[in-house]
C-alpha cells in the first residue's frame, strides 16, 4: 500500500495534516458499536461472582433506610401521644420517643458505614475485573483492530470509562437505591397514617416521573457526545506526546495547539450541554415537589382544623415529604453519573465485543520435530495466497512460493511493493484472503500462537524495548532462561561489549521504549532476543534501514549469526543486507517480478540489476 504524499512546507507555513473539524462527525470514528444487550451482560457478568456480598450490601442499605424512616413515626407519636402524656405527668412515652429515636440515629450510622465499607469492597472488585478484561482482550486483538484503533482510544477505555463507572457504582447507585427505597418506604407509611394524604403524594410523582423521563433521553444524548470528546482529547495528546520529536523538527506546536483546543472546545461545550439538561432536571423537579409539599400542608391544615386529621400526622406527613422531595435532586445526580457511566459501558461493551481476525485455532496441530538440531530452519510454503486489507483493494494477487529450510530469502522493492505484507502474513498477523500457508506441512491457521511464535519469530526495523532491564528485553522470548544464556546469546551477537560498558551492565533499565540505548544498539538486543528465542523461522523487516554504516554492519555481523541454518525472509531497504540472502524475491504492486540468487540477478537486466547498479553509483 503506498503512503500518500505530501507537498514540503514552505518557510511560512506550519506542516502537517489540516486540524480537526468542529463537528460531530469528526469525532464518532472511534464507535464501536456494542450488539444488543451487550452492555446488561456485561455489568451481569461484572456482579456475578459477587452476587452473596452484593445481597449482603443490599440488606444493609434496606436495615439503614428502615432505621431513618422510623423518626417522623416517632415526632408523630410524640406530638399526638407523648406531649399529652408529659401534660398529664406521665414521662414515660416522651422518654421512651427520645430513646427509640437515639437508638434510630445510632442504627442508622452504624448500619451506613457497614454498608459503605461493603460496597467499596464491590466496586473496587468489579473495576479491577473490568480493567483486567480491557487490558487482557486489547492484547488478544489481531494487529489489524490496533491499525485503526489508536492507543489512545484505548486508554481512555481503560481510564476515563471506567472512572465514570467508578462514580455511579460508588455514589450514584446507593443514591439510586435510597431513593427506591425512600419511595416505597414513605408511600406506605403514608398511605398508612393517611390513606388521603399518601394518594396525594403518590400522585405528585407522575409529573416527577415524566420529568426524569425527558431527562434520560436527552441527557443520554449529550454524555454519548461527551465521552467521545474526551477520548479525542485523550488521543491528540497521547500522538503529540509520542510523535514530540517530529513536532519540535517540524515546528507543529502551533499547529496542534490549534488543533487542541478545537477538541478542547468541544469538550468544554458538550459539558457545558450536560449541566444544563442538569438544570433544567433540578428546577423542573424541585418546582413540582414545592406545589405539591404547599398543597399537601394547606390541605392537611385546613382537615386539622377541622378535626378529621391530626397534627402529628400532618407533620409526620411533612417531614415524609421533604424526605422524599429532598433526594430528587440526588436522583438527578444519579441520573448524571448513570447516563456518563452508561455511555461509558456501551463503548467498553464495543470493545470487548471485538473478536479477533486472526483466531485460535478450535483443534490445534503440533509441528513436526525437526530432523536435526543442527538445521533448525523449516520448510515454508505459500499455497495460492492472495490478500487485501478491509480498508481498500488487494494488496497481494494470487501467488505460489516454496522457501525451503535454512534458506536466507531478502525481498526488495520499491515502498508499497507488498513485501511487509508478505511478512505479517507469515508472522500470522493477518490471515490470507485466498490460500493458505504451511510451516512443515502444517498450516498456520491450525497452530496454538504459543506453537507458532516459538517457531516463527519477527525483528521489526523499530526493535522495540520494553522498560526494565536489558537482560530482561533479552529474555522476552524465553522468559525462563538463566543470565548465561542471556549473555552467551549477546556474545554471540556481538553486543555483549556495549552492554558491560552500561552503568549496571545486565541490570541496566533501558527506560522507555530503550531510550538509554541508540538505535543500533536496541537493533542488536533485538537480535539477541530473537537468538535466544531459537525460532526456526526468522523475519526481519527493515532491520537495518534507521541505522548509520558502522550500526549497520554491526547488525549484519549479528545476521549472520541469528540466520545460520535457520528459514529467514529478510525485508531489505538497503541493497547491502542483500548481501547475506541465499536467494533474492523482487516485489512490484504485490506481485512477485523476479526471483533468483544475488549474484544471477545482479548479472541480469532485470529490475534488481537496476536497483544494485543505482545502489552502487549512490556509493561511488
Amino acid at each position: 500500500m503506498t503512503a500518500p504524499t505530501t507537498s514540503a512546507p514552505t518557510a511560512d507555513q506550519e506542516p502537517g495534516p489540516p486540524g480537526p473539524k468542529d463537528t460531530d462527525d469528526a469525532f464518532d470514528h472511534d464507535r464501536l458499536p456494542a450488539p444488543p444487550g451487550a452492555t446488561a451482560l456485561l455489568l451481569r457478568s461484572l456482579l456475578a461472582p459477587m452476587k452473596a456480598r452484593v445481597t449482603v450490601t443490599t440488606l444493609l442499605l434496606l436495615l439503614q433506610q428502615a432505621a431513618v424512616q422510623a423518626g417522623p413515626l416517632l415526632v408523630a407519636y410524640a406530638i399526638d401521644r407523648a406531649v399529652p402524656a408529659f401534660r398529664d405527668h406521665d414521662n414515660g412515652p416522651l422518654i421512651a420517643v427520645g430513646a427509640g429515636y437515639l437508638l434510630c440515629a445510632l442504627a442508622s450510622g452504624g448500619l451506613q458505614y457497614a454498608f459503605i465499607l461493603a460496597s467499596a469492597r464491590v466496586n473496587q472488585d468489579v473495576l479491577l475485573d473490568l480493567r483486567g478484561r480491557i487490558f487482557r482482550h486489547a492484547q488478544a486483538l489481531s494487529i489489524d483492530f490496533h491499525e485503526r484503533y489508536t492507543s489512545g482510544r484505548l486508554i481512555s477505555r481503560s481510564t476515563t470509562d471506567v472512572e465514570s463507572l467508578r462514580e455511579l457504582l460508588s455514589e450514584g447507585l446507593q443514591e439510586l437505591v435510597t431513593v427506591i427505597l425512600s419511595f416505597l418506604y414513605i408511600s406506605a407509611l403514608l398511605l398508612w397514617l393517611d390513606l388521603g394524604l399518601g394518594a396525594v403524594a403518590v400522585a405528585s410523582f407522575v409529573p416527577l416521573y415524566l420529568l426524569v423521563r425527558v431527562y434520560r433521553q436527552r441527557a443520554g444524548r449529550v454524555y454519548q457526545k461527551r465521552s467521545t470528546a474526551i477520548a479525542a482529547v485523550i488521543v491528540k495528546f497521547v500522538e503529540t506526546m509520542n510523535g514530540i520529536r517530529p513536532v519540535r523538527a517540524f515546528r507543529r506546536e502551533a499547529a496542534n495547539d490549534a488543533d487542541f483546543a478545537v477538541l478542547n472546545k468541544r469538550h468544554e461545550r458538550v459539558n457545558g450541554d450536560a449541566l444544563l439538561e442538569m438544570a433544567r432536571y433540578v428546577v423542573g423537579s424541585r418546582l413540582v415537589a414545592n406545589v405539591a409539599v404547599a398543597g399537601i400542608v394547606l390541605w392537611g391544615a385546613y382537615r386539622v382544623a377541622q378535626d378529621s386529621l391530626e397534627l402529628g400526622v400532618l407533620a409526620a406527613a411533612v417531614l415524609y415529604l421533604r424526605r422524599l422531595y429532598d433526594p430528587i435532586d440526588r436522583l438527578g445526580m444519579f441520573l448524571n453519573s448513570y447516563q456518563s457511566a452508561a455511555a461509558s459501558l456501551e463503548k467498553i461493551a464495543g470493545l470487548l465485543a471485538q473478536t479477533p481476525t486472526v483466531p485460535e485455532p478450535s483443534t490445534p496441530r503440533q509441528l513436526p520435530a525437526l530432523e536435526s538440531s543442527d538445521r533448525p530452519g523449516r520448510e515454508v510454503v505459500f499455497e495460492g495466497v492472495s490478500f487485501g486489507y478491509r480498508t481498500g483493494g488487494e494488496v497481494l494477487p494470487r501467488f505460489d512460493l516454496t522457501l525451503p529450510a535454512g534458506q536466507t530469502v531478502a525481498v526488495v522493492g520499491s515502498t508499497g511493493a507488498g513485501k511487509s505484507t508478505l511478512a505479517k502474513l507469515l508472522a500470522r498477523f493477518y490471515d490470507p484472503s485466498h490460500g493458505r500457508i504451511l510451516l512443515d506441512g502444517v498450516d498456520l491457521r491450525e497452530l496454538a500462537m504459543p506453537e507458532l511464535r516459538r517457531g516463527v519469530v519477527m525483528v521489526t526495523q523499530e526493535a522495540f524495548l520494553f522498560s526494565g532491564t536489558v537482560a530482561e528485553n533479552i529474555a522476552i522470548g524465553r522468559p525462563d532462561a538463566g543470565r548465561e544464556e542471556i549473555e552467551r546469546a549477546a556474545k554471540a551477537i556481538g553486543a555483549h561489549d556495549f552492554i558491560s560498558a552500561l552503568p549496571d551492565g545486565y541490570d541496566t533499565d533501558v527506560r522507555k521504549r530503550g531510550g538509554r540505548i541508540s538505535a543500533g544498539q536496541r537493533q542488536l538486543v533485538a537480535f539477541a532476543r530473537a537468538l535466544l528465542a531459537d525460532p526456526a523461522v526468522l523475519i526481519l523487516d527493515e532491520a537495518t534501514s534507521s541505522l548509520d554504516v558502522p550500526g549497520e554492519r554491526a547488525v549484519q555481523r549479528a545476521m549472520a549469526t541469528v540466520l545460520r541454518g535457520r528459514t529467514a525472509v529478510v525485508i531489505a531497504h538497503r541493497l547491502s543486507t542483500v548481501e547475506i540472502a541465499d536467494r533474492v524475491l523482487v516485489m512490484e504492486h504485490g506481485r512477485i517480478v523476479e526471483d533468483g540468487t544475488p549474484a544471477g540477478l545482479v548479472a541480469g537486466t532485470g529490475r534488481f540489476a537496476d536497483l544494485h547498479r543505482a545502489w552502487r553509483d549512490s556509493l561511488a
